[in-house]
């Protein structure tokens, strides 16, 4: 399934150079670590599958390593990034994201979506859906210059690490190997995005306002989720009797986790998990957070229905979609995407109807 990786030289960029980790020792979660490195080994793909069972049923994190791409190359995604975001707001409103009406596609600013009443996030990002000629819009320069380099990486992410965890999914899932990859091709025409994304740092003072928390605990909206390490810890996962661990940056690594449209696809087997992002600890509070990830959204006209899945048949698993008809993959993520600039409510967690009936929670504390 390896692709060839065409050597390809970016725009002049400065050197990005990677924030220390914190001195402190968290209550970090323990995740299983996948190499990428065995899958074409013999039996390595059943070997790798039979490593994920457990995590992607009890709450859906896992790190894989030796994926293919080095740190220069990731560093210059996170350089392309800083550059990006150090750009005047009034250039990158030029680009903006048509948040409210379902699209991530472009540049959203910080203050977008109310955190709690009267308190707007500190997050703004750039969202650049696959660079395949299907979806076509205004980009600032810094994306222009490094075009043949983004899209390359981006390439890399979807043929070389998301459909081979694909195929691992589907071997836990006793289907046949290809099974999920339908749908999930780099010229399928879906909301699938890299993002660079920067969490500015605030005082104590302010901190304490929000509780400590820069983005309340929720799922992701499509298939699978790739967080980049990011140096500066943030990251929590929510646990199943309720407490949140710290999501661990392990180098050189990549943090993947399950999405909604896997759980659906499974009947809840497979875990969307829950997660958010927090005060970094006392020695990198002041640090502005930039972060690099990749989402993996199914394409447009997918329907979220149990899948034909000999284990779930024998589970006597039933999902929640089933009994809703002709849901549709995009339709689900753009309805989640507009949830973005819904107001808050007091007390802070909220429950809200999506579609078919189906709800999803928000964790503010």
């Amino acid at each position: 399934m390896a692709t060839e990786t065409q050597t390809v030289p970016a725009a002049t960029l400065p050197k990005y150079q990677q924030p220390a980790e914190t001195k402190y020792n968290l209550d970090w979660a323990e995740f299983v670590t996948l190499d990428l490195s065995q899958f074409d080994a013999p039996s390595g793909k059943q070997k790798l599958a039979n490593q994920l069972r457990n995590a992607v049923h009890e709450h859906g994190f896992f790190y894989v390593i030796n994926f293919g791409l080095t740190q220069d190359e990731v560093d210059q995604q996170f350089a392309i990034g800083k550059v990006l975001f150090e750009l005047p707001l009034e250039e990158k409103m030029k680009h903006p994201a048509d948040v409210e009406h379902g699209s991530y596609n472009g540049y959203r600013p910080q203050g977008t979506r109310e955190q709690f009443p009267g308190l707007r996030d500190n997050v703004e990002m750039y969202n650049l859906f696959k660079l395949n000629g299907k979806l076509e819009r205004s980009q600032p320069d810094i994306i222009l210059k490094n075009r043949a380099l983004i899209e390359n990486f981006q390439q890399h992410l979807v043929n070389d690490i998301v459909k081979k965890l694909l195929v691992l999914i589907a071997i836990v899932l006793e289907m046949p190997e290809a099974s999920l990859l339908n749908g999930h091709d780099y010229e399928d025409i879906s909301d699938c995005h890299l993002r660079y994304m920067l969490y500015h740092a605030r005082s104590p003072e302010v901190n304490a306002k929000y509780g400590n928390v820069y983005a309340g605990g929720h799922t992701d909206f499509g298939t699978i989720s790739l967080l980049f390490r990011q140096p500066i810890a943030g990251l929590q996962i929510r646990m199943s009797d309720g407490s949140w661990k710290w999501v661990k940056p392990r180098p050189e690594s990549i943090t993947v986790n399950i999405a909604d449209a896997l759980q659906f696809w499974s009947a809840g087997y497979l875990k969307s998990s829950v997660h958010r992002v927090v005060t970094p600890p006392d020695d990198q509070a002041h640090l502005d957070r930039l972060g690099l990830l990749y989402f993996v959204r199914p394409a447009h006209d997918l329907e979220l229905k149990t899948l034909d899945s000999p284990l779930l048949k024998r589970l006597g698993l039933k999902g929640e979609m089933d009994d809703a008809p002709g849901i549709k993959a995009g339709d689900w993520v753009k309805k989640r995407v507009a949830e973005d600039v819904q107001k808050a409510v007091e007390g802070g967690h909220k429950e809200l109807t999506v579609l078919g009936g189906v709800k999803v929670r928000y964790y503010q504390s």
